[in-house]
């Protein structure tokens, strides 16, 4: 039956279901995993590189973890040339809003403003939606530290824990038994590295095969974005047990 409405965007099948919108989150769920969790005194990104071939040569710079602005940063799970469009709109959005207020852009608004360009995308003929789904981390004034989660349909939501990509069912219901509301950014790093080693694919945990960003503001009050390296990775890894023996001895 859903042969006849899966080809358009903008038709809604008997069902009350857009097709195409459904098959992009498909997409993003063959997409490496992506974990967000909401501490007292930060925000935790962990997600997961996939390593295709042994031939290539490991990116320098980050493949999943953006920053957007001084005080948001996002974690991304789906089509990475997708992925790239919308990181430079929300930058550009960011970059106005405080070019014309002279104060960064609250984090909700900026979510928003680039959810409603997905938005725009499912219902307008001639276009496909976005196959890519965001965690957005950030800290602001009106409310401090916030995650929010965005997929292809324009929906987005505020969360204490959230994961995006392949397993995110898996991962989703052990956030949930695990989580503790006054957890601390330690202790979010610990489950997001512990949750990503039950949920992935591949058979060992590597810091060449995850990324670790945080956010969190620094002693002077200063909002701080750290991507951690890949020896302090490694270090992490080895500390919360989560390493394989043989990965550890190399």
């Amino acid at each position: 039956m859903s042969r006849r409405y899966d080809s358009r965007t903008t038709i809604f099948s008997p069902e009350g279901r857009l097709y195409q919108v459904e098959y992009a989150m498909e997409a993003i769920g063959n997409a490496g995993s992506a974990i967000g969790i909401l501490s007292k005194d930060g925000v935790v990104l962990v997600g997961e590189k996939k390593v295709t071939s042994k031939l290539l040569q490991t990116s320098t710079s980050t493949e999943k973890m953006y920053k957007i602005d001084d005080h948001v940063a996002c974690a991304v799970a789906g089509i990475m040339s997708d992925a790239n469009i919308l990181i430079n709109t929300a930058r550009v959005q960011a970059q106005r809003y405080t070019f014309a207020y002279q104060e960064p852009m609250p984090v909700e608004q900026l979510v928003q403003s680039l959810c409603d360009t997905k938005q725009g995308y499912t219902q307008f003929g001639g276009l496909r939606p976005f196959g890519v789904s965001f965690l957005f981390a950030g800290w602001d004034k009106n409310y401090g530290f916030q995650l929010y989660m965005s997929d292809p349909s324009g929906n987005y939501g505020g969360w204490k824990a959230a994961a995006v990509g392949a397993n995110n069912q898996a991962a989703q219901s052990m956030l949930k038994q695990d989580y503790k509301d006054e957890i601390t950014r330690e202790e979010a790093v610990q489950l997001a590295l512990k949750v990503l080693s039950k949920t992935m694919d591949s058979t060992s945990l590597t810091s060449d095969k995850l990324e670790l960003a945080e956010i969190f503001l620094s002693p002077s009050g200063n909002v701080k974005y750290q991507v951690c390296s890949s020896d302090s990775l490694s270090k992490l890894l080895v500390k919360h047990g989560v390493t394989q023996p043989a990965a550890e001895a190399s």
